[in-house]
């Protein structure tokens, strides 16, 4: 078995043992990324030689007995909209196209305390704005299984980088279905955890209230390994919860008797793909067969979810951007007479069309005229959305349904159409709005695309998703099927 076929755990274990070593795994990884970028592009940067240094580096201390973590040794990818120090961060936005922050994202740093080696940033949607990792200024990202078809977004590079073997972890962000979906649309398993479960420091915002880092594995073990590394309080992070952080690995037993999960009719209605809703009513009869009990459950204000989220996001969008001006950093028009042409051309030529069209519905929605019509009203939406949550989960362990309406569709064919662009969340975005924890494990395949199974657990309960997870795809096998390099499947 090559390095790469090896899980992210059971190449940490190689490494530790001494059978390889992590400067092998990320020579591996570097091959792998070459052979298939040009037809991915799933990295903005690579920088070859700080990751082949990090790896002899953290190999000398596993060697030294004083790094000993799940994962040490493990090249892992970052999403492109989470600082690394000394490293160009840009957002896939001309507007930070040369931005090189001074310090690390706390998750980036609690990986690499951890042990694993950092060997890029990965594209994405511009702002983590799009679902479908085409509003990046710098490239397409391509789905593995189907080149033609879209990876997903916003984090799109992350999960093809996963899925196509090019590295075992990466880490991505989810404001309203962002690491979920593409990790639906790409056959891994990824876990936006509750809010404030990890740190957002050095998370450049979009929806402060909403976004939330997590990470994209091959695995349920691997990704419940990498959240045990990531998560926790920190002190630069009001919003990150002091919470006890359990090691997510442990209840990995594959039992899952007497467990009860609901299965929301307003997520199997109209809308879905029929073929993805038969892979979902597929993977209920396999939680039966494993001794859990599926009950339809109803959740009636999510269908107001859409609305309320594009109203709450952009707003709180509008208010993070405004620091991107032409003055402190980033990018600043040429030829400018005076300092309001600075502001308005910089922001007019740095940012992408989908950026604009959100800071101007946020702005719009916080406007003294409409805050009330708007902003107030999507906030008590909101809180409908919650209620409708903890109703359910005073019955149920956790609740169940797809990830996404519909497989992977063709690259180009939503970009033009942001309405229906913005669909594609209906059945991720609750999750964001109610702060709960929300998994995506691989379920099956829709005409040869993968389909994503959602399982959505309690606030701070991501133990039982793992286990519900790993239960599931321990039964199914499904993640052993992997795409071939350039999308022939």
């Amino acid at each position: 078995m090559s390095l790469l076929e090896l899980t992210a755990v059971e190449l940490a274990k190689e490494i530790k043992a001494g059978k390889t070593t992590a400067v092998e795994a990320m020579k591996a990884v570097l091959e792998q990324i070459e052979k298939t970028e040009e037809t991915y592009h799933c990295y903005i940067t690579i920088d070859k030689e700080k990751a082949m240094q990090a790896a002899k580096e953290a190999q000398e201390k596993i060697e030294a007995g004083t790094l000993t973590g799940p994962l040490a040794g493990v090249p892992v990818a970052i999403k492109d909209n989470l600082c690394t120090k000394g490293v160009v961060t840009t957002c896939a936005s001309k507007i930070l196209e040369n931005f090189v922050p001074q310090y690390d994202a706390e998750a980036v740093v609690k990986l690499q305390e951890a042990g694993a080696v950092m060997i890029g940033k990965t594209n994405m949607d511009e702002f983590a704005m799009g679902g479908s990792t085409e509003t990046s200024a710098f490239h397409v990202t391509r789905n593995p299984w189907d080149i033609s078809r879209v990876p997903g977004g916003s984090s799109g590079g992350s999960a093809v980088a996963v899925a196509s073997g090019q590295v075992p972890v990466a880490l991505g962000s989810d404001t309203g279905g962002s690491i979920r979906q593409p990790s639906s649309f790409n056959g891994i398993v990824g876990m936006k955890p509750t809010y404030g479960r990890v740190s957002r420091w050095g998370l450049i915002a979009f929806g402060s209230s909403l976004d939330q880092i997590g990470p994209m594995t091959r695995t349920v073990k691997d990704n419940a390994a990498a959240l045990n590394m990531i998560a926790g309080n920190d002190v630069h992070d009001t919003t990150s919860s002091k919470q006890t952080v359990p090691d997510f690995t442990a209840g990995l037993t594959g039992d899952i008797k007497g467990m009860k999960i609901g299965l929301p009719k307003e997520y199997m209605g109209e809308g879905i793909d029929p073929k993805v809703r038969e892979v979902i009513q597929q993977a209920v009869k396999q939680f039966e067969d494993l001794g859990a009990t599926v009950e339809e459950v109803s959740l009636p204000n999510s269908r107001y979810g859409v609305a309320a989220y594009y109203i709450i996001a952009s707003s709180e969008a509008s208010s993070n951007l405004q620091r991107f001006d032409g003055i402190r950093y980033g990018f600043r028009a040429d030829d400018v007479k005076n300092l309001e042409d600075v502001y308005v051309r910089s922001r007019s030529e740095g940012f992408g069309d989908e950026v604009k069209r959100r800071i101007m519905l946020g702005t719009f929605s916080l406007s003294a005229g409409y805050y009330d019509a708007y902003f107030h009203k999507a906030g008590q939406v909101r809180t409908m959305i919650i209620n409708d949550f903890n109703k359910v989960f005073e019955d149920y362990d956790l609740i169940m349904g797809p990830v996404a309406p519909t497989p992977a569709f063709k690259l180009g064919d939503e970009l033009s159409d942001p309405i229906t662009m913005y669909m594609n969340d209906v059945l991720t975005i609750p999750v964001n709005l109610a702060g709960l924890p929300g998994m995506s494990v691989p379920a099956g395949f829709a005409d040869g695309l993968p389909v994503g199974l959602q399982l959505i657990g309690k606030a701070f309960d991501e133990s039982t998703m793992y286990r519900a997870g790993y239960a599931f795809e321990q039964a199914t096998q499904v993640y052993k099927q992997t795409p071939k390099v350039g999308g022939a499947n």
